[in-house]
């Protein structure tokens, strides 16, 4: 595997390409879950492909950018919402140790990411779409997966810089995220109320998982939006 410093390329040791942890593997579940569930569609939510569709055929929306704020606004809406439901037992069961809440807050999240690059155009198969996605879930810990591989992308995470990157290094890339993203979720737990006053965890749930669903969406549109129309 190859990964970027810069400009350049140098290959990744053998031991770096084939070493895995059950950290490594709970990272890797995780992507994955996120991926299927989150652009393939979960009960009741359809896929990415089909949310996208809905707001591309819709005549109210002019241009494709008024498409996608009014979907981040709407799926803060629901992110809201499921973080009041889950935050009061929770109804996500995810692969590996993520609180209920916080999975759900993700796939929804994912789902909407997906959609927004189908909006403007992008391919959900292909791997550097679905690289992309997963930047937009992460924010800001996903420049930290990049740069602990020594990509350097000049401070932003636009389409034109994810060129650079080789194909097989963004199996490392999505591998990394994820373990950033276990590690988040963490850190998240924290900021919960405990149990003995779920109605309040609710709220300070939902209102945490929209302003981060906004975040989300912000980063999508400026990772998949067409640099010609910015």
């Amino acid at each position: 595997m190859e990964q970027v410093k810069g400009r350049g390329f140098r290959p990744l040791a053998e031991s770096d390409m084939t070493q895995r942890t059950p950290t490594e593997a709970s990272a890797n579940k995780l992507v994955k879950y996120l991926l299927e569930k989150g652009l393939g569609g979960f009960p009741p939510l359809s896929s990415a492909e089909n949310l996208a569709a809905a707001y591309l055929i819709d005549q109210r929306y002019e241009t494709d950018d008024e498409r996608v704020d009014s979907l981040v606004k709407w799926e803060m809406t629901k992110n809201f919402t499921t973080g009041f439901i889950t935050g009061l037992g929770g109804v996500i069961t995810m692969p590996v140790g993520v609180p209920s809440a916080l999975g759900a807050s993700w796939l929804i999240q994912a789902r909407m990411a997906g959609a927004i690059a189908r909006i403007y155009g992008h391919d959900l198969g292909e791997d550097r779409v679905r690289t992309l996605i997963l930047l937009s879930l992460a924010g800001d810990v996903a420049k930290g997966a990049i740069a602990d591989l020594g990509i350097d992308l000049g401070g932003r995470l636009p389409q034109q810089a994810m060129q650079l990157v080789p194909g097989r290094a963004l199996v490392e890339i999505n591998k990394r995220i994820g373990a950033r993203l276990l590690a988040k979720a963490s850190q998240r737990v924290v900021l919960r109320f405990p149990r003995a006053v779920p109605v309040v965890g609710g709220v300070v749930g939902g209102s945490l998982d929209a302003v981060v669903c906004r975040m989300v969406g912000r980063t999508a549109k400026s990772l998949f939006r067409p640099v010609a129309s910015s």
